[in-house]
Formats: structure tokens, C-alpha cells, sequence
């Protein structure tokens, strides 16, 4: 069986619970569900496994702050055996409108402090990503502020559709590969 890691950015803690900077969190949750499993403390992430036609998605929260993902996404790598290019991480981003969703193959960390982890950490800045649209409604200079904060009572009504979109392209992600997922999702 082929594995895959989907890692899921966020920072652990109620009060991190329902910000904006913790929708990969919100996006594992709904993976775990889907999935009928459940999450358990492991080493550096809380990790449940998937099963999807005839694969295995090592989904993880990283335990590690936001600012040390990529300590978690080399570890579970290096533990599971999983290749760079079945790795998906999951996390907020300021450049796209709410909810809007982008799933692409290479980047930039755009100062994301979690990617900007992962490809320090990795050596690499190819890796799949899904980004998910948080928006960018803050006045200059109050950036963590808003990725800190907690969602509007307007995107509360959309919010639980697009995680549940970011859902289906990630198992489809593994499914059907990055160039189909993305020719499928990315303009939805």
C-alpha cells in the first residue's frame, strides 16, 4: 500500500481552537471523520492513518507551533517512509480570498512561518500544498492579529463547505494524483 502525509498546520492550544491560522487543524479533523478514525498523541503531532482506495494518508497536526512545522513533517517523513511527492501540507493563506482554495506542486513560503519551516527544514520548496483562502481584511500591521483571530459570523456560514471541499482535494490529491486534483479543484 502507498503512503501519503497530509500534514495539517495550526498551532495546538483552545485558544488557537478557531482562528483563522488553524484551518489545516479544522482540515484534519474533517479527514479523521470522514475517515471514521480518531487522533492519538504521538511523537512531535497528533496522527491518525486513512484508508482510501487502497492507500494510506498519515494525516498529522503538528504539535510543534506553527513556526517549527517542519520538525513534525520531516520526522513523520522519515518514520512512515513517505517521498516528497506524497506529501501534502495543508495551511492558511493570506494572498488568496476567503475561502478560496489553490492545491499546486511548488512555492514560495509567501512568509508563511510554517512553510518557511517545512522548506528549511526539507531543503526544498517542491512539495504539494494546499493553500486555503483566509482573506487579508487587517489594517497595515495587524497581520498576526487577524491570522490569530477567530472567523467572522460570515465566514462561519461558508466555512464548513470549503473545509469540506479542502477535504475532498486532499484525498483526491492522493487518489488521483496533483495534476488532476488541480485541474479538477482549483477553479471551484
Amino acid at each position: 500500500m502507498s503512503k501519503f502525509l497530509i500534514a495539517c498546520l495550526g498551532n495546538i492550544g483552545s485558544e488557537y481552537e478557531n482562528t483563522r491560522h488553524n484551518i489545516g487543524f479544522k482540515v484534519a479533523d474533517e479527514l479523521a471523520l470522514a475517515g471514521e478514525t480518531q487522533f492519538s498523541q504521538e511523537r512531535l503531532a497528533y496522527k491518525c492513518e486513512v484508508k482510501l482506495k487502497g492507500k494510506i494518508l498519515v494525516v498529522i497536526k503538528p504539535t510543534t507551533y506553527m513556526n517549527l512545522s517542519g520538525k513534525a513533517v520531516n520526522y513523520w517523513m522519515q518514520a512512515e517512509k513517505i517521498k516528497t511527492e506524497n506529501i501534502l501540507i495543508i495551511t492558511d493563506d493570506l494572498a488568496l480570498p476567503f475561502g478560496k482554495l489553490r492545491i499546486k506542486p511548488k512555492g514560495s513560503d509567501g512568509g508563511h512561518n510554517g512553510l518557511k519551516s517545512i522548506q528549511e527544514t526539507l531543503g526544498t520548496d517542491v512539495y504539494a500544498r494546499l493553500r486555503f483562502g483566509v482573506g487579508s481584511d487587517f489594517a497595515k500591521g495587524r497581520q498576526v492579529d487577524y491570522v490569530l483571530g477567530e472567523w467572522s459570523d460570515e465566514e462561519r456560514i461558508t466555512l464548513k463547505d470549503r473545509i469540506k471541499l479542502a477535504t475532498d482535494m486532499a484525498k483526491a490529491f492522493c487518489s488521483i494524483g496533483l495534476q488532476l486534483t488541480m485541474t479538477n479543484y482549483n477553479n471551484k
